[in-house]
Protein backbone atom coordinates (compact mmCIF):
# COMPACT_ATOMS: atom_id res chain seq x y z
CA UNK A 1 0.00 0.00 0.00
CA UNK A 2 2.81 2.42 0.88
CA UNK A 3 4.46 1.66 -2.46
CA UNK A 4 1.31 2.59 -4.37
CA UNK A 5 0.67 5.71 -2.31
CA UNK A 6 4.17 7.18 -2.10
CA UNK A 7 6.23 6.21 -5.16
CA UNK A 8 4.25 8.50 -7.53
CA UNK A 9 5.71 11.42 -5.53
CA UNK A 10 9.31 10.10 -5.63
CA UNK A 11 10.48 12.79 -8.07
CA UNK A 12 9.23 15.57 -5.81
CA UNK A 13 10.27 13.94 -2.54
CA UNK A 14 13.43 11.91 -3.00
CA UNK A 15 12.91 10.03 0.25
CA UNK A 16 9.89 8.27 -1.24
CA UNK A 17 12.16 6.66 -3.84
CA UNK A 18 13.24 4.25 -1.10
CA UNK A 19 9.92 2.45 -1.51
CA UNK A 20 11.06 1.30 -4.95
CA UNK A 21 13.71 -0.89 -3.30
CA UNK A 22 12.80 -4.41 -2.22
CA UNK A 23 15.49 -4.38 0.49
CA UNK A 24 14.06 -1.24 2.12
CA UNK A 25 10.50 -2.55 2.10
CA UNK A 26 11.64 -5.92 3.41
CA UNK A 27 13.39 -4.24 6.33
CA UNK A 28 10.32 -2.11 6.95
CA UNK A 29 8.11 -5.21 6.87
CA UNK A 30 10.30 -6.97 9.45
CA UNK A 31 10.28 -4.06 11.87
CA UNK A 32 6.57 -3.33 11.46
CA UNK A 33 5.50 -6.93 12.13
CA UNK A 34 7.92 -7.17 15.05
CA UNK A 35 6.58 -4.01 16.69
CA UNK A 36 2.97 -5.09 16.17
CA UNK A 37 3.68 -8.45 17.83
CA UNK A 38 5.52 -6.80 20.75
CA UNK A 39 2.83 -4.16 21.33
CA UNK A 40 -0.26 -6.36 20.97
CA UNK A 41 1.25 -9.64 22.23
CA UNK A 42 0.65 -9.25 26.00
CA UNK A 43 -2.94 -8.03 25.57
CA UNK A 44 -3.57 -10.74 22.99
CA UNK A 45 -2.31 -13.50 25.29
CA UNK A 46 -4.40 -12.22 28.21
CA UNK A 47 -7.45 -12.31 25.93
CA UNK A 48 -6.72 -15.90 24.93
CA UNK A 49 -6.37 -16.93 28.57
CA UNK A 50 -9.74 -15.40 29.45
CA UNK A 51 -11.50 -17.15 26.59
CA UNK A 52 -9.74 -20.52 26.70
CA UNK A 53 -9.72 -21.16 30.44
CA UNK A 54 -7.79 -24.41 30.87
CA UNK A 55 -5.95 -23.77 27.61
CA UNK A 56 -4.89 -26.30 25.01
CA UNK A 57 -5.58 -29.94 25.92
CA UNK A 58 -2.22 -31.59 26.63
CA UNK A 59 -1.65 -35.10 25.31
CA UNK A 60 -0.88 -37.72 27.94
CA UNK A 61 2.64 -38.53 26.78
CA UNK A 62 4.07 -39.58 30.15
CA UNK A 63 6.85 -37.04 29.67
CA UNK A 64 7.99 -34.97 32.63
CA UNK A 65 7.37 -31.28 32.11
CA UNK A 66 4.43 -31.56 29.71
CA UNK A 67 1.84 -31.60 32.50
CA UNK A 68 3.18 -28.24 33.69
CA UNK A 69 2.14 -26.74 30.34
CA UNK A 70 -1.53 -27.33 31.06
CA UNK A 71 -3.34 -23.99 31.04
CA UNK A 72 -1.09 -22.40 28.43
CA UNK A 73 -3.29 -20.76 25.77
CA UNK A 74 -3.05 -21.82 22.14
CA UNK A 75 -3.94 -20.10 18.83
CA UNK A 76 -0.84 -17.92 19.10
CA UNK A 77 -0.73 -18.20 15.33
CA UNK A 78 -3.42 -15.51 15.29
CA UNK A 79 -0.84 -13.04 16.60
CA UNK A 80 1.56 -14.10 13.85
CA UNK A 81 -1.10 -13.74 11.16
CA UNK A 82 -2.26 -10.37 12.51
CA UNK A 83 1.25 -8.91 12.57
CA UNK A 84 2.10 -10.47 9.21
CA UNK A 85 -1.12 -9.28 7.57
CA UNK A 86 -0.82 -5.64 8.67
CA UNK A 87 2.86 -5.49 7.75
CA UNK A 88 2.28 -7.10 4.35
CA UNK A 89 -0.62 -4.73 3.69
CA UNK A 90 1.64 -1.75 4.30
CA UNK A 91 4.88 -2.82 2.64
CA UNK A 92 4.05 -5.29 -0.15
CA UNK A 93 3.01 -4.48 -3.70
CA UNK A 94 -0.56 -5.59 -4.28
CA UNK A 95 -0.41 -5.30 -8.04
CA UNK A 96 1.64 -8.51 -7.98
CA UNK A 97 -0.38 -11.74 -8.29
CA UNK A 98 2.28 -13.69 -6.37
CA UNK A 99 1.60 -11.49 -3.35
CA UNK A 100 -2.09 -12.37 -3.43
CA UNK A 101 -1.42 -16.09 -3.89
CA UNK A 102 0.95 -16.38 -0.93
CA UNK A 103 -1.10 -14.20 1.40
CA UNK A 104 -4.43 -15.86 0.59
CA UNK A 105 -2.95 -19.36 0.84
CA UNK A 106 -1.36 -18.48 4.18
CA UNK A 107 -4.60 -17.16 5.65
CA UNK A 108 -6.68 -19.99 4.18
CA UNK A 109 -4.48 -22.61 5.84
CA UNK A 110 -4.52 -20.47 8.97
CA UNK A 111 -8.34 -20.59 8.93
CA UNK A 112 -8.25 -24.40 8.78
CA UNK A 113 -5.82 -24.43 11.70
CA UNK A 114 -7.96 -21.98 13.65
CA UNK A 115 -11.07 -24.13 13.26
CA UNK A 116 -9.07 -27.19 14.29
CA UNK A 117 -7.74 -25.41 17.40
CA UNK A 118 -11.23 -24.13 18.22
CA UNK A 119 -12.74 -27.63 18.10
CA UNK A 120 -9.98 -28.98 20.36
CA UNK A 121 -10.78 -26.30 22.91
CA UNK A 122 -14.54 -26.77 22.59
CA UNK A 123 -14.29 -30.56 22.96
CA UNK A 124 -11.52 -30.25 25.60
CA UNK A 125 -9.71 -32.97 23.66
CA UNK A 126 -6.68 -33.08 21.38
CA UNK A 127 -8.78 -34.36 18.45
CA UNK A 128 -10.04 -31.44 16.38
CA UNK A 129 -11.22 -31.21 12.80
CA UNK A 130 -11.74 -34.48 10.94
CA UNK A 131 -8.56 -35.53 9.18
CA UNK A 132 -10.36 -36.13 5.88
CA UNK A 133 -12.11 -32.77 5.87
CA UNK A 134 -8.91 -31.02 6.87
CA UNK A 135 -6.95 -32.70 4.07
CA UNK A 136 -9.69 -32.04 1.50
CA UNK A 137 -9.75 -28.33 2.32
CA UNK A 138 -5.96 -28.13 2.11
CA UNK A 139 -5.93 -29.85 -1.26
CA UNK A 140 -8.59 -27.53 -2.69
CA UNK A 141 -6.71 -24.44 -1.53
CA UNK A 142 -3.44 -25.79 -2.95
CA UNK A 143 -5.04 -26.51 -6.32
CA UNK A 144 -6.39 -22.96 -6.48
CA UNK A 145 -2.96 -21.58 -5.56
CA UNK A 146 -1.28 -23.64 -8.26
CA UNK A 147 -3.62 -22.47 -11.03
CA UNK A 148 -3.12 -18.85 -9.98
CA UNK A 149 0.66 -19.36 -10.13
CA UNK A 150 0.38 -21.04 -13.51
CA UNK A 151 -1.67 -18.11 -14.82
CA UNK A 152 1.04 -15.67 -13.77
CA UNK A 153 4.10 -17.74 -14.66
CA UNK A 154 3.01 -19.37 -17.89
CA UNK A 155 2.15 -23.02 -18.42
CA UNK A 156 5.55 -24.20 -19.72
CA UNK A 157 7.74 -23.13 -16.80
CA UNK A 158 5.05 -23.74 -14.20
CA UNK A 159 4.88 -27.47 -15.02
CA UNK A 160 8.63 -28.13 -14.90
CA UNK A 161 10.64 -29.32 -11.93
CA UNK A 162 14.11 -27.88 -11.29
CA UNK A 163 16.74 -30.27 -9.95
CA UNK A 164 19.35 -28.95 -7.50
CA UNK A 165 23.03 -29.40 -8.44
CA UNK A 166 21.97 -29.76 -12.09
CA UNK A 167 22.11 -26.95 -14.64
CA UNK A 168 20.41 -26.45 -17.99
CA UNK A 169 17.84 -29.15 -17.32
CA UNK A 170 14.23 -29.09 -16.14
CA UNK A 171 12.14 -32.20 -15.62
CA UNK A 172 8.90 -31.69 -17.57
CA UNK A 173 5.97 -33.05 -15.59
CA UNK A 174 3.19 -31.58 -17.68
CA UNK A 175 -0.28 -31.99 -16.15
CA UNK A 176 1.18 -34.18 -13.38
CA UNK A 177 2.96 -31.19 -11.88
CA UNK A 178 -0.22 -30.19 -10.08
CA UNK A 179 0.13 -33.34 -7.96
CA UNK A 180 3.60 -32.24 -6.93
CA UNK A 181 2.42 -28.69 -6.21
CA UNK A 182 -0.39 -29.93 -3.97
CA UNK A 183 1.95 -32.36 -2.23
CA UNK A 184 4.51 -29.61 -1.54
CA UNK A 185 2.04 -27.06 -0.15
CA UNK A 186 -0.02 -29.53 1.88
CA UNK A 187 3.09 -31.43 2.97
CA UNK A 188 4.92 -28.29 4.09
CA UNK A 189 1.95 -27.10 6.14
CA UNK A 190 1.52 -30.43 7.93
CA UNK A 191 5.26 -31.00 8.37
CA UNK A 192 5.62 -27.73 10.29
CA UNK A 193 2.52 -28.70 12.26
CA UNK A 194 4.11 -31.99 13.32
CA UNK A 195 7.31 -30.20 14.37
CA UNK A 196 5.43 -27.77 16.61
CA UNK A 197 5.60 -29.82 19.80
CA UNK A 198 8.06 -28.05 22.09
CA UNK A 199 8.47 -24.42 23.15
CA UNK A 200 10.20 -22.54 20.33
CA UNK A 201 10.94 -25.69 18.34
CA UNK A 202 9.07 -24.91 15.12
CA UNK A 203 9.15 -21.11 14.87
CA UNK A 204 12.93 -20.69 14.59
CA UNK A 205 13.44 -23.28 11.80
CA UNK A 206 10.49 -21.69 9.97
CA UNK A 207 12.16 -18.27 10.19
CA UNK A 208 15.45 -19.76 8.99
CA UNK A 209 13.67 -21.26 5.98
CA UNK A 210 11.83 -17.99 5.32
CA UNK A 211 15.14 -16.11 5.36
CA UNK A 212 16.50 -18.50 2.75
CA UNK A 213 13.47 -18.19 0.50
CA UNK A 214 13.43 -14.43 0.85
CA UNK A 215 16.98 -14.52 -0.50
CA UNK A 216 16.17 -17.08 -3.21
CA UNK A 217 13.10 -15.25 -4.52
CA UNK A 218 15.06 -11.99 -4.63
CA UNK A 219 17.85 -13.59 -6.68
CA UNK A 220 15.44 -15.44 -8.98
CA UNK A 221 13.65 -12.21 -9.81
CA UNK A 222 16.86 -10.49 -10.90
CA UNK A 223 17.86 -11.39 -14.48
CA UNK A 224 21.58 -10.79 -13.82
CA UNK A 225 21.77 -12.81 -10.60
CA UNK A 226 19.62 -15.65 -11.91
CA UNK A 227 21.72 -15.88 -15.07
CA UNK A 228 24.96 -15.91 -13.07
CA UNK A 229 23.68 -18.61 -10.70
CA UNK A 230 21.99 -20.51 -13.55
CA UNK A 231 18.67 -20.68 -11.77
CA UNK A 232 15.25 -19.98 -13.28
CA UNK A 233 14.46 -16.33 -13.76
CA UNK A 234 11.05 -15.75 -12.15
CA UNK A 235 9.90 -12.23 -12.92
CA UNK A 236 8.31 -10.36 -10.00
CA UNK A 237 9.15 -13.07 -7.46
CA UNK A 238 11.31 -10.62 -5.45
CA UNK A 239 8.13 -9.24 -3.91
CA UNK A 240 7.94 -12.45 -1.88
CA UNK A 241 11.03 -11.28 0.01
CA UNK A 242 8.85 -8.56 1.53
CA UNK A 243 6.32 -11.19 2.64
CA UNK A 244 9.14 -13.30 4.07
CA UNK A 245 10.31 -10.25 6.00
CA UNK A 246 6.81 -9.60 7.38
CA UNK A 247 6.48 -13.22 8.50
CA UNK A 248 9.98 -13.26 10.02
CA UNK A 249 9.23 -10.11 12.01
CA UNK A 250 5.96 -11.63 13.22
CA UNK A 251 7.80 -14.84 14.07
CA UNK A 252 10.44 -13.05 16.13
CA UNK A 253 7.73 -11.21 18.02
CA UNK A 254 5.89 -14.47 18.65
CA UNK A 255 9.10 -16.19 19.81
CA UNK A 256 9.43 -13.56 22.54
CA UNK A 257 6.29 -15.03 24.11
CA UNK A 258 6.85 -18.63 22.99
CA UNK A 259 10.35 -18.95 24.46
CA UNK A 260 10.55 -21.50 27.30
CA UNK A 261 8.49 -21.53 29.39
CA UNK A 262 5.99 -20.59 26.69
CA UNK A 263 3.28 -18.03 27.49
CA UNK A 264 1.36 -19.09 24.39
CA UNK A 265 1.41 -21.94 21.87
CA UNK A 266 1.39 -21.42 18.11
CA UNK A 267 -1.32 -24.00 17.53
CA UNK A 268 -2.38 -25.32 14.15
CA UNK A 269 -3.39 -21.75 13.30
CA UNK A 270 0.25 -20.73 13.05
CA UNK A 271 2.02 -23.91 12.02
CA UNK A 272 -0.27 -24.77 9.10
CA UNK A 273 -0.26 -21.21 7.74
CA UNK A 274 3.50 -20.70 7.92
CA UNK A 275 4.24 -24.10 6.42
CA UNK A 276 1.81 -23.46 3.56
CA UNK A 277 3.48 -20.09 2.92
CA UNK A 278 6.86 -21.81 2.58
CA UNK A 279 5.45 -24.45 0.25
CA UNK A 280 3.79 -21.85 -1.97
CA UNK A 281 6.98 -19.78 -2.19
CA UNK A 282 8.97 -22.85 -3.21
CA UNK A 283 6.50 -23.51 -6.05
CA UNK A 284 6.75 -19.92 -7.28
CA UNK A 285 10.55 -19.79 -7.09
CA UNK A 286 10.90 -23.27 -8.70
CA UNK A 287 12.89 -24.53 -5.71
CA UNK A 288 10.56 -27.28 -4.58
CA UNK A 289 13.29 -29.84 -3.90
CA UNK A 290 15.47 -27.21 -2.23
CA UNK A 291 12.63 -26.65 0.26
CA UNK A 292 13.00 -30.30 1.28
CA UNK A 293 16.68 -29.60 2.00
CA UNK A 294 16.30 -26.25 3.74
CA UNK A 295 13.28 -27.55 5.63
CA UNK A 296 14.92 -30.91 6.19
CA UNK A 297 14.12 -30.79 9.90
CA UNK A 298 10.41 -30.77 9.06
CA UNK A 299 11.00 -33.68 6.67
CA UNK A 300 12.77 -35.67 9.40
CA UNK A 301 9.95 -35.07 11.86
CA UNK A 302 7.35 -36.15 9.31
CA UNK A 303 9.38 -39.17 8.21
CA UNK A 304 9.68 -40.32 11.83
CA UNK A 305 5.88 -40.42 12.12
CA UNK A 306 5.48 -42.29 8.81
CA UNK A 307 8.18 -44.82 9.76
CA UNK A 308 6.70 -45.32 13.22
CA UNK A 309 3.18 -45.94 11.95
CA UNK A 310 4.32 -48.20 9.08
CA UNK A 311 6.61 -50.24 11.33
CA UNK A 312 3.93 -50.75 13.98
CA UNK A 313 1.27 -51.78 11.47
CA UNK A 314 3.58 -54.17 9.58
CA UNK A 315 5.63 -55.68 12.41
CA UNK A 316 3.92 -54.62 15.63
CA UNK A 317 7.17 -52.95 16.72
CA UNK A 318 8.09 -49.29 17.09
CA UNK A 319 11.31 -47.83 15.65
CA UNK A 320 11.26 -44.77 17.91
CA UNK A 321 10.30 -44.55 21.56
CA UNK A 322 7.72 -41.98 20.46
CA UNK A 323 7.02 -39.98 17.31
CA UNK A 324 7.46 -37.26 16.10
CA UNK A 325 11.22 -37.36 16.53
CA UNK A 326 11.49 -34.69 19.24
CA UNK A 327 9.38 -36.86 21.56
CA UNK A 328 11.79 -39.75 20.98
CA UNK A 329 14.62 -37.70 22.45
CA UNK A 330 12.41 -36.55 25.31
CA UNK A 331 11.79 -40.22 26.13
CA UNK A 332 15.55 -40.76 26.09
CA UNK A 333 15.87 -38.18 28.83
CA UNK A 334 17.07 -35.15 26.87
CA UNK A 335 16.07 -31.83 28.35
CA UNK A 336 13.54 -29.87 26.29
CA UNK A 337 15.92 -26.93 25.86
CA UNK A 338 18.66 -29.29 24.63
CA UNK A 339 16.39 -30.80 21.99
CA UNK A 340 15.16 -27.40 20.81
CA UNK A 341 18.61 -25.82 20.50
CA UNK A 342 20.13 -28.87 18.78
CA UNK A 343 17.24 -28.99 16.32
CA UNK A 344 17.83 -25.28 15.62
CA UNK A 345 21.46 -26.09 14.85
CA UNK A 346 20.38 -28.85 12.47
CA UNK A 347 18.01 -26.39 10.77
CA UNK A 348 20.85 -23.90 10.25
CA UNK A 349 23.13 -26.57 8.77
CA UNK A 350 20.42 -27.78 6.39
CA UNK A 351 19.67 -24.20 5.35
CA UNK A 352 23.32 -23.64 4.45
CA UNK A 353 23.34 -26.86 2.42
CA UNK A 354 20.16 -25.76 0.65
CA UNK A 355 21.61 -22.36 -0.20
CA UNK A 356 24.74 -24.01 -1.58
CA UNK A 357 22.59 -25.54 -4.33
CA UNK A 358 22.28 -22.06 -5.84
CA UNK A 359 25.87 -22.18 -7.04
CA UNK A 360 26.95 -25.83 -7.00
CA UNK A 361 25.57 -26.97 -10.35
Amino acid sequence: MLYTLLTPFAEEFGLFNLFNYITFRTGGAIMTALLIAFVFGPRFIRGLKRRQGAGQPIRELDIEGHVKKQGTPTMGGLLILFAFGISALLWARWDNLYTWVVVLTTFAFGAIGFFDDYLKLAKKHHDGLSGRIRLLLQVLISVAAYYAIQHKMGSELSTQLALPFVKDFMLPLGPFYILLAVFVIVGAGNAVNLTDGLDGLAIVPVMIALSCFGFITYLASNAIFSDYLEINHIKDSAELAVLCGAMIGAGIGFLWFNAPPAMVFMGDTGSLSMGAALGTMSIISKHEIVLAIIGGLFVLETASVIIQVASYKLTGKRVFRMAPLHHHFEKKGWAESTIVIRFWIIAIILALIGLSTLKIR
